[in-house]
């Protein structure tokens, strides 16, 4: 979402960098590049204003012109106010209050708000141990009941059914009175939206608010509509008073306008992103490493989460025990990488790595997702005893594999060549004592 305002913004600072001393002239034109980045952007035009009204404050201060990295101090004092932006920190979801406990979801039509619900509920059961209830109250949208039943089989969360002649205030209250009997802690409601913003809609919302008073509004925003996802959270903060945004569609071509602007102009934070169209696909938005990604400072607290998540312990510590054995086999190589897989897509795992957009300057650095892939592929056409012995595959077994995995020859010699380097490398860290650890499968292929 964030990568041409990224790439901008570390410009910037490179030049910054450059000049070492700083003049108020220079601070000056870097304000005024930064200004042009944000508008980019579609960065809301008063919130830019404000924003650097506050950052040249303090970078035309005496102890940022006094210093011995001025460049530096200016570079924190943007992210301290980029975080300060886009709400300070992690505003958490209440689940606070007797059960069970009602979450109302909002927004327009085409917004992503039924899946939203459904990831919403997964997060609510795997993170916060939870019984959540799906509650369809959107009657008017062909098959979003339908769609709402299918993503809550998916999921392992129940759903709540309405007879045809239910309206969506009798929806909710059935299915509280239902969620009370049945013990389930938090009701999850999808609530009808329209193409557009319209009195109706809204009255429906008040109403069912009244009468439901859920613990939380939260209205679903599509990041790609920039600046409109930030009209929309406006007027729907004033109808309803929001208690939080769930921005959306966050891994597309957004230009992050909405992200850093729905704080500053609405005064209710953004609780969760979506970062992908998969049903694990919601994170929990901490604006300060929100602001690190942006500013090519990387995201290790997330890097780590994530890897939490999609790496099993125990196969782990069964793979360190091979490596320090030097038992390191193309089966354990193709698990590791389907971990990998697991985290997400690679361009944003190594986004979250302090330095890597720097790198990505380079032309010759490319990310190919396929080649992770073409790889598993490859040892996938394998026998269970090559991927145990690699040293067995000859001509006629390297062509075969080729066949079946549809890469060529070259790619398969080079796999193999590239595996008895790495093998042979862990042989020498393991002899001189250190620690075995999973290797970087970046260039298997080349």
């Amino acid at each position: 979402m964030f990568e041409s305002l990224s790439e901008k913004l570390n410009n910037i600072f490179r030049k910054l960098k450059g000049r070492g001393k700083l003049n108020e002239e220079n601070i000056k034109d870097a304000l005024k590049e930064i200004k042009f980045a944000l508008l980019e952007a579609d960065v809301n035009y008063k919130v830019v204003k404000d924003f650097l009204e506050s950052v040249r404050e303090k970078a035309l201060g005496q102890e940022v012109m006094r210093s011995l990295t001025p460049a530096q101090q200016v570079i924190k004092i943007v992210h301290e106010e980029m975080v300060a932006l886009m709400g300070g920190k992690c505003s958490e979801i209440n689940l606070k209050g007797p059960i069970p406990v009602p979450i109302m979801l909002v927004g327009l039509q085409g917004s992503g708000k039924t899946t939203t619900c459904a990831k919403l509920a997964r997060f609510l059961k795997n993170k916060k141990h939870r019984k959540p209830y799906l509650v369809p109250a959107d009657i008017y949208r062909p098959a979003a009941i339908d769609q709402l039943k299918k993503l809550g089989d998916q999921i392992g969360v129940d759903v709540y059914l309405p007879t045809p002649n239910e309206d969506p205030l009798e929806i909710c209250e059935n299915a509280m009175k239902k969620a009370k009997m049945n013990g389930y802690d938090t009701l999850v409601i999808d609530t009808a939206g329209r193409l557009h913003i319209n009195e109706k809609m809204m009255n429906e919302l008040e109403i069912i608010k009244q009468r439901v008073r859920p613990r939380e509004i939260l209205l679903v925003a599509d990041a790609m509509t920039g600046q409109d996802a930030v009209n929309i959270a406006k007027t729907f903060n004033e109808k309803l008073d929001i208690d939080g945004v769930i921005l959306t569609k966050t891994e597309g071509d957004a230009r992050g306008g909405a992200a850093l602007s729905i704080k500053a102009v609405t005064k209710k934070p953004i609780k969760f992103i979506g970062v992908g169209e998969k049903i694990d696909a919601l994170e929990l938005f901490h604006p300060e490493r929100m602001a690190s990604r942006i500013l090519g400072m990387g995201d290790i607290l997330s890097f780590i989460e994530k890897a939490q998540e999609a790496i099993d312990k125990e196969r782990a510590k069964e793979l360190e025990k091979k490596l320090r054995r030097s038992e390191f086999t193309l089966e354990d190589f193709r698990e590791q990488l389907r971990q990998i897989r697991k985290m997400g897509p690679l361009e944003e795992i190594l986004s979250m790595i302090p330095g890597f957009g720097q790198l990505k300057q380079f032309k010759h650095l490319k990310i190919d997702e396929k080649e992770l892939i073409r790889i598993e592929a490859a040892i996938n056409s394998m026998t269970r005893q090559e991927r145990l012995h690699p040293e067995i595959i000859n001509g006629s077994r390297r062509k075969r594999i080729a066949r079946g995995s549809g890469v060529s020859v070259q790619e398969i010699n080079r796999l193999l060549k590239n595996y008895a380097q790495a093998k042979k490398m862990i042989k020498r860290l393991t002899k001189a004592g250190k620690a075995g650890r999973p290797f970087n499968i970046g260039g298997f292929f080349s």
